[in-house]
């Protein structure tokens, strides 16, 4: 089965807890601290392996979650980092934030790899909070959690050549004339339903990729049909052959289809219509195909290159792919990389600081803290050890916590809820 688009789940390690502990030697009097670093989480890795040709693998298993770092350990020792999660991707995958749409990673060479979800990083131990004033802290933090959140991981083939056309026009029986691919072939509409891929090789070894791809129809741009399922694996293709089927045996008039086809490319994605186009005239076979090919190079132009084909009887087809192997030559292999303009110049602008919180009602009436920062914090603590809590009760105060509820309100014995934790403010 050929899978090229899945939604998954991916979370990265959480962070090693950092430890309180103290020195318990011999003849080692008022030993200080010596509680350890907790280790980091580990990432989420998507790596290309250019063994693979499909989403397969996502297909039995959509959540993935790396460990997390060992904790902190006596004699100021570091937890273990954990290792990254590699997980295997085939050539030309797009991965993106689910919600958001964001791409975070583009793969598409051999070995190419990128961190998708980062694993938290892991709490300080006491050793760290040592003071002058506090020889011996209890204070230790908690690991960071990693990163967690659904990600739209999609698969646009890496083909040299890209065939298009209305369904049955000739796409697949031309792959399995021109290569050893072994599409089905039908005489029915939509007989390809998943792309396949083939070698070719010219009579001069000159050798590309060449994908059969699912046939359009009129509204694919929209969706209508395989829609967006085809339109997404052209995108890649540095060559596109438009096959035509020049007898018109499904009663349609050759330069229609090709007028039709053209606007369904622009309209998916207007760099499509600058795409280099090499016409295919299949099916000249038929005795009717002669006149309607002379009738279609009237309504087209001089300017286009038509190459009149038969995969009955092999006629035009190494023409065809000496053309095509010429016109690859000319095309650079990354030309369809988006290239962003950069400019040189650095512009400074005062962007106001995010809050660190922010406060809301519930609808039981309590106060609700939420934020970044401010939840930050609350996972870092550890509540077990009342240094802690009194440390995260000063970190709050100086955020201006406490004046804020105050203003809002906020009387002895109110309920302030952050995340999942409750507890009462006190004037």
């Amino acid at each position: 089965m050929f899978v090229d688009q899945v939604k998954v789940f991916v979370k990265g390690g959480d962070g090693g807890n950092g430890l309180v502990a103290y020195r318990r030697e011999k003849y080692v009097p008022m030993g200080g601290p010596a509680g350890g670093d907790g280790g980091n989480g580990g990432d989420i890795v998507f790596e290309v392996d250019e063994g693979l040709n499909t989403l397969m693998d996502f297909r039995y298993q959509h959540h993935f979650k790396a460990k997390r770092g060992e904790n902190g350990m006596n004699q100021k020792q570091h937890g273990k980092n954990a290792e990254p999660l590699v997980i295997s991707v085939p050539p030309g995958t797009t991965v993106k934030d689910a919600e958001t749409g964001r791409v975070i990673a583009d793969l598409t060479e051999h070995k190419q790899r990128a961190v998708i979800a980062k694993g938290g990083r892991g709490g300080r131990g006491n050793a760290r909070f040592a003071t002058a004033r506090n020889r011996a802290p209890e204070i230790a933090e908690n690991g960071e959690p990693g990163d967690a959140f659904d990600v739209q991981v999609e698969l646009k083939l890496l083909a040299d050549v890209g065939l298009v056309g209305f369904p049955s026009v000739g796409k697949s029986t031309f792959l399995s004339t021109v290569t050893a691919a072994t599409p089905k072939i039908a005489d029915y509409h939509f007989t390809t339903l998943t792309p396949n891929l083939g070698v070719v090789e010219s009579q001069d070894h000159r050798s590309f990729v060449m994908a059969d791809l699912p046939g359009l129809i009129e509204g694919a741009h929209e969706g209508v049909g395989l829609g967006h399922q085809f339109l997404r694996h052209v995108e890649r293709t540095r060559l596109i052959l438009h096959v035509i089927d020049m007898a018109g045996l499904e009663g349609r008039d050759p330069y229609d289809d090709y007028v039709t086809i053209n606007n369904e490319l622009s309209s998916y994605d207007v760099r499509l219509s600058q795409r280099p186009q090499i016409i295919v005239a299949n099916k000249m076979d038929i005795p009717e195909a002669e006149e309607k090919l002379k009738a279609f190079k009237e309504k087209i132009g001089g300017d286009a290159e038509i190459y009149p084909v038969s995969t009955v009887t092999r006629r035009g087809l190494d023409e065809l792919l000496y053309a095509v192997a010429d016109k690859l030559d000319e095309i650079p292999k990354n030309q369809n990389e988006e290239i962003e303009e950069v400019d040189e110049r650095v512009v400074y602008k005062h962007e106001k600081e995010e809050a660190p919180f922010k406060v809301t009602r519930a609808d039981d009436g309590a106060y609700v803290l939420y934020g970044e920062k401010i939840e930050s914090l609350f996972r870092k603590t550890d509540f077990t050890r009342d240094q802690s809590i009194n440390r995260f009760a000063r970190q709050m105060r100086s955020m201006g916590v406490d004046e804020e509820l105050r203003k809002r309100g906020a009387k002895d014995g109110d309920t302030v809820r952050l995340l999942d934790y409750e507890f009462e403010f006190v004037d």
